[in-house]
């Protein structure tokens, strides 16, 4: 059966409308936490299966775009489908639909006074429609409003509770967002002073009659506001500091997909608006050290959720260095990266809140013996865990051997730096996972120097538990059947990657082809009106 040329293009709009129109829903029943969930339930869902049909058209039919109201380019909202927005839609959507059902599962409710569910599910929604418009804008300023909407957003769920720590975090968390904003904004005041236009497509073309420092400008500010958003160092001091705080859902969601936007962003101004390469050689600078210092910062650490940040940090190099060698094989293996990297992380994060949730504590000074009290937590942890750390067959594994053979078919000296610094950053990677094991899962607890101790009780979206003695915990080792099931879900998704690697670094290696041709989308927007300057 096939699907009608026509469908695309009534579809694009929805993964952004569905979840604002969800979000308006989940207010008026702010009482009602049951029909909140529900709602919730059946938007994220929509929004996986439209993503599903919009990556299969876009895969079958190649780049379309979307002139939202009728207006004709540049004037109006601009959407486009591609191979890529298509597919980071796709694994975006799965995993925030995996993290609200974990978020239910773990009883976060108003239960009658203390839990702002009625706050914070209507602010998950606004963040998917965020996340939605970043990867659809066709124009720099849509792709702004995307990153708006996410900041507002997620800074009311990393402050949800609010706890001192929380407060701090968010206030650095959200003057970062706002610093890179504003970045932003310079940058799109550049580029439109430049060119009289904000549409991508016009863009690429126009820019390419503009002067070479001026190209330069444009290109170096909106790297830095990415780079920021995306935690490229030097640019990443604010992450490790930001996510761990939040509750275990928001932290997840967080570490797959927030500095994955701004990853986007990066790829796609890269490949379409200045595909000279001007900048490669700072991306691979930028990448190695993302890399090199990232893994070096999570050694350091004793509580599992700062060293995941750091881990989180660490892997973003390895977008950055198929990025900056700019062929299609680097791209591919960066696009097929990603899509790993967003479903590892999050998977390691709701197991970290498992841990959390069955051993009263996240610090490696504190665990011990889980294994024993939980080995289905043990191979929720391990499969990832080795995913992440590249060992083969899993994902991770794929997608770093595709950016090694990218780097080695480049040939540069660089590039062959590169590869080393990835070699090595994967290596230390499976150390602290290993780390992380032997300490956490198979050590008995009582040789954990603080093993004694354990938070009182359960955490939820209020963090107000104090520290007792391990044995005299409230709500002892008992996990949510739900939390469960949808760790495991995400889990498979992620072994899913690997079973179908083939198909899917397919659908990469024709998206980082599109990427290499400008063309593509630039005819898939302006048509006959590419010669317009």
């Amino acid at each position: 059966m096939s699907l009608s040329p026509g469908l695309l293009p009534a579809l694009a709009p929805l993964p952004v409308l569905v979840p604002l129109l969800a979000a308006a829903a989940t207010l008026v029943f702010g009482r009602k936490p049951r029909i909140q969930g529900t709602v919730v339930l059946l938007a994220l869902s929509a929004v996986v299966v439209i993503s599903a049909l919009l990556l299969y058209l876009a895969d079958r039919d190649g780049t379309t775009a979307v002139q939202v109201g009728g207006w004709e380019t540049p004037i109006g909202i601009t959407l486009v489908v591609d191979r890529l927005s298509a597919g980071m839609l796709l694994v975006s959507s799965i995993v925030l639909l995996a993290v609200s059902l974990y978020g239910s599962g773990q009883n976060i409710r108003d239960g009658g006074a203390r839990q702002p569910t009625s706050i914070y599910r209507p602010t998950y929604l606004v963040l998917t429609a965020g996340v939605c418009a970043a990867f659809l804008a066709g124009d720099l300023f849509n792709l702004f409003v995307g990153f708006e909407m996410l900041l507002a957003a997620s800074f009311v769920l990393l402050t949800v509770g609010a706890t001192a720590q929380r407060i701090r975090a968010g206030v650095a968390y959200v003057m970062v967002s706002m610093l890179s904003s504003l970045i932003f904004l310079v940058g799109i005041g550049l580029a439109y002073a430049t060119s009289g236009t904000l549409n991508l497509a016009q863009l690429a073309v126009r820019m390419e009659g503009a002067p070479q420092g001026v190209r330069t400008a444009v290109y170096a500010v909106l790297l830095v506001a990415f780079g920021i958003k995306a935690a490229v160092f030097p640019l990443s001091n604010w992450l490790p500091d930001s996510y761990p705080t939040a509750p275990a859902p928001v932290t997840a969601v967080f570490a797959g997909l927030l500095t994955k936007v701004g990853v986007y962003a990066i790829i796609r101004t890269h490949s379409l608006l200045f595909p000279d390469g001007g900048f490669d050689t700072v991306l691979l600078v930028c990448g190695l050290l993302t890399m090199v210092i990232g893994i070096f910062g999570a050694i350091a650490q004793s509580d599992i959720r700062r060293l995941l940040s750091f881990t989180l940090v660490s892997h973003i190099g390895y977008m950055i260095f198929g990025v900056g060698l700019g062929s299609i094989a680097g791209l591919a293996g960066a696009i097929y990266y990603v899509a790993h990297h967003i479903l590892v992380q999050t998977t390691l994060f709701l197991v970290v809140g498992l841990i959390e949730r069955q051993a009263g504590s996240t610090s490696l000074r504190r665990l011990g013996g889980l294994a024993a009290a939980s080995p289905i937590l043990g191979v929720l942890f391990l499969i990832p865990a080795l995913n992440l750390g590249g060992i083969p067959p899993f994902s991770g594994f794929i997608g770093k051997v595709a950016l090694l053979q990218a780097g080695a078919a480049d040939g540069s000296v660089l590039a062959w730096t590169l590869v080393a610094g990835a070699v090595f950053t994967s290596l230390l990677t499976l150390y602290v996972a290993a780390r992380t094991w032997a300490k956490a899962f198979w050590r008995p607890r009582v040789e954990a120097p603080e093993g004694h101790l354990a938070a009182a009780n359960p955490p939820t979206l209020i963090e107000d538990s104090e520290d007792v003695l391990y044995d005299e915990r409230t709500d002892p080792g008992r996990i949510p059947p739900l939390m469960l099931a949808a760790t495991a879900a995400l889990a498979a998704v992620g072994i899913a990657l690997t079973v179908l690697a083939g198909p899917i670094l397919g659908i990469a290696d024709r998206a980082a082809a599109d990427l290499s041709d400008p063309g593509v989308y630039i005819g898939s927007v302006l048509g006959d009106q590419e010669a317009a300057r």
